[in-house]
């Protein structure tokens, strides 16, 4: 089957007066039809940048895309002017926020809002849109749906709202659905509602799904594949479960270490990265997390360590697998 999104050597950078800021570098992944894939790692990772630059929405300038081909249904979508994206952008693929109310036009009633999403993408008249918007929020679980929209966003609660968002993203039944963060600012009950109203709807409609996260938590419970990211780089990526058994580089065992309750987090007292996140004006030559990583050497400070396939379909970006393998399983064995 051929990937519905084929990502390869995707780079973007951003010329500010201090400097390039390298955000993403040499991004590479592709998703077939019904696939869901975790991205992970902090914040000024490249997530979300590389999300945004692949649907054309960075700001030209400062932002620059540098290099690369993002493949949509065959379709190269980094090579898409401004007036070609009718029918893709919102329509074959839709994105969700993190904030509903920085998305939501505070003074557009909810139904206005979902009824032009239609009427511009699929051509229905405004009767027929409304009929198509009542139905989604329906589908996504807003009570009362033929009332609820003629409420504005500031009438529903935080937890609404990200449902509305959902509702607007899938009005139009998107092949690929993003989902960038959407439930950070979310008490966990309702973050647990929220994902498994996504898994419901992928399965019902056979989305593909890419879900931005800084949370491991998330990600076990929603997707198949993950992407750890650090730098703008890929430090590891594979299916979820190996990874979350046998993390292989440094940065993901930092990561899965200060989860409560993670695989490799063996002991009650949670660990930290020691470091800070790097300058992404000045990122090393070789791997970006080399300042941070107690496993470094002069080879990973300056040659920028291959991708090396450690398990099906799993790969880990680091001069030092053998090593890290050893000091984890020793760790591991000592209870900590």
């Amino acid at each position: 089957m051929e990937p519905l999104l084929d990502v390869q050597q995707l780079e973007v950078a951003f010329f500010t007066k201090d400097g390039v800021v390298r955000a993403v570098n040499g991004l590479s992944y592709s998703l077939k039809k019904g696939d869901t894939l975790g991205i992970v790692g902090e914040s000024g990772s490249g997530k979300s940048v590389s999300l945004l630059a692949m649907l054309g929405l960075i700001p030209m300038p400062p932002g620059k895309i540098m290099g690369g081909q993002v493949l949509f249904a065959g379709k190269d979508l980094l090579k898409l002017k401004r007036g070609q994206w009718g029918g893709i952008r919102g329509k074959q693929i839709a994105m969700i926020f993190q904030d509903p109310m920085t998305s939501l036009n505070p003074v557009m009633t909810i139904g206005d809002q979902i009824d032009e999403a239609t009427v511009v993408n699929l051509g229905l008249t405004q009767k027929q849109a409304r009929q198509r918007t009542i139905e989604v929020l329906s589908q996504v679980g807003i009570p009362r749906p033929a009332d609820r929209c003629h409420d504005y966003p500031h009438q529903f609660s935080g937890g609404m709202r990200q449902r509305v968002m959902i509702a607007m993203g899938i009005s139009c039944q998107p092949q690929l659905l993003i989902a960038d963060e959407p439930t950070t600012a979310l008490d966990v009950t309702i973050q647990a509602q929220i994902i498994e109203l996504v898994k419901r709807l992928q399965t019902q409609m056979g989305m593909t799904v890419i879900w931005i996260t800084h949370d491991l938590g998330v990600v076990a419970r929603l997707t198949k594949q993950i992407i750890v990211m650090y730098g703008g780089s890929i430090m590891e990526s594979g299916p979820v479960k190996p990874i979350y058994a046998q993390p292989r580089h440094p940065y993901t065992i930092g990561l899965l270490g200060s989860v409560p309750g993670a695989e490799s987090s063996r002991s009650a007292e949670l660990r930290f990265i020691p470091g800070n996140p790097p300058d992404m004006v000045r990122l090393p030559p070789g791997c970006p997390f080399a300042p941070r990583c107690q496993f470094a050497t002069e080879q990973c400070a300056h040659e920028k360590p291959a991708r090396t396939e450690v398990g099906p379909e799993h790969f880990a970006a680091c001069w030092n697998l053998n090593l890290v393998a050893q000091s984890r399983a020793a760790m591991l064995n000592q209870g900590g």
